[in-house]
C-alpha cells in the first residue's frame, strides 16, 4: 500500500541533478526503486480506484540520440493514468527535487486538435473555457504549456481571449514541496485535489476538441 514519499526520495533527485552519471544511478538504484519509482506507481494505482484508468510509468533513461544534452537520466520520474473514467485524456504525476507535481490537460495538440480548439475558443464556447480556467487558477492551479508569441494566423491580436488562443497546449497543475517528505494523506489529497480542480477544463477540451483524427504522420505539421 502507498505510504507516501520519504525525504530520501527528494534528496535522491537532488543528487542526480548534481551527478547525472551511470555511476551515481547504479550506486543509488535501490533508493530510486524503493523510495521513488515504486511509491509513485503505488500512488497512481491507488488513485485509479477513484479516477479509473490504467497506470503507465515512464523510463528514467533519456533518449539522447538526437539531443545535444547527453546526460543519461531524466531528473524527474513520472507516470500517468490513461483511459480514465473522468474527463481528460490523461492524469499526470511527477516527482523531482522540488517536490510532487500533479497536472492534466491537453499536451501537444495535433494540427486538427488545434484547429478545433481555436475555433471553439474564439466562438460561443470560448467563455466556458475562460470560466473553467479562472476557476482552476482560483483553486491554486497554474496554467502551463507551450504558447505562440503572437496571435495564431487568422485571429486578431486584440481578441478578448488571446492568451487562450495563443496556446498550443493547455495543462493545469500545481506542485507540493517535498521538503521533509510527503506523507500518504498529503500526497493523495494533493494529486486528487489537483485533478478534480482541473476537471472543468478537461470536460471543455473533451467536448470541444477531443482526440486527433489524423494519422500519426499527419499530426505535427505547421501548428
Amino acid at each position: 500500500m502507498f505510504a507516501g514519499f520519504s525525504p530520501e526520495a527528494f534528496a535522491w533527485f537532488a543528487g542526480l541533478e548534481r551527478d547525472n552519471t551511470k555511476a551515481y544511478f547504479t550506486a543509488t538504484r535501490e533508493v530510486y526503486e524503493t523510495q521513488v519509482r515504486e511509491p509513485l506507481e503505488e500512488m497512481l494505482e491507488e488513485l485509479a480506484a477513484d479516477f479509473g484508468g490504467h497506470v503507465k510509468m515512464f523510463r528514467q533513461n533519456r533518449d539522447v540520440r538526437f539531443s545535444p544534452d547527453k546526460s543519461p537520466y531524466k531528473t524527474t520520474t513520472y507516470g500517468i493514468l490513461y483511459e480514465v473514467s473522468v474527463p481528460g485524456q490523461g492524469l499526470y504525476a511527477q516527482l523531482s527535487a522540488r517536490g510532487l507535481y500533479a497536472g492534466t490537460g491537453y499536451y501537444r495538440m495535433a494540427r486538427d486538435q488545434l484547429e478545433r480548439y481555436r475555433e471553439a475558443v474564439a466562438g460561443d464556447a470560448g467563455p466556458g473555457l475562460e470560466a473553467a480556467a479562472t476557476g482552476a487558477e482560483e483553486a491554486g492551479l497554474e496554467l502551463a504549456g507551450e504558447s505562440l508569441r503572437t496571435a495564431p494566423r487568422g485571429y486578431p491580436r486584440a481578441h478578448p481571449r488571446i492568451a487562450l488562443l495563443r496556446r498550443k497546449e493547455l495543462v493545469a497543475g500545481r506542485a507540493a514541496s517535498g521538503e521533509g517528505g510527503l506523507d500518504r494523506d498529503a500526497a493523495l489529497a494533493h494529486v486528487a485535489g489537483t485533478w478534480r480542480a482541473a476537471e472543468p477544463i478537461n470536460a471543455w477540451l473533451d467536448a470541444q476538441v477531443g482526440p486527433s483524427r489524423l494519422l500519426p504522420e499527419e499530426r505535427w505539421g505547421r501548428r
